[in-house]
């Protein structure tokens, strides 16, 4: 993950490196996916998602596309 002041920016950067274009996230969303990926993970009953969880965790989120598409 990389953090830009600008979607200005974004573009300048990746063009500059000949970068395809990925997923843009505003920061409170990433503090949201955060959340969700990571929530729970030191209870001692903790498990893996499976593909299907996370595919309704992106969707919970408003996370679609082909980008985000995991089953």
């Amino acid at each position: 993950m990389l953090l830009f002041r600008s979607e200005e920016h974004v573009e300048r950067w990746r063009s500059e490196r000949g970068i395809a274009p990925g997923a843009l996230l505003p920061l409170q969303l990433v503090h949201r996916l955060a959340t969700e990926w990571y929530g729970g993970r030191l209870d001692p009953g903790w498990r893996r998602k499976t593909p299907e969880e996370t595919q309704a965790a992106f969707e919970r989120l408003g996370l679609r596309g082909d980008f985000w598409r995991v089953t």
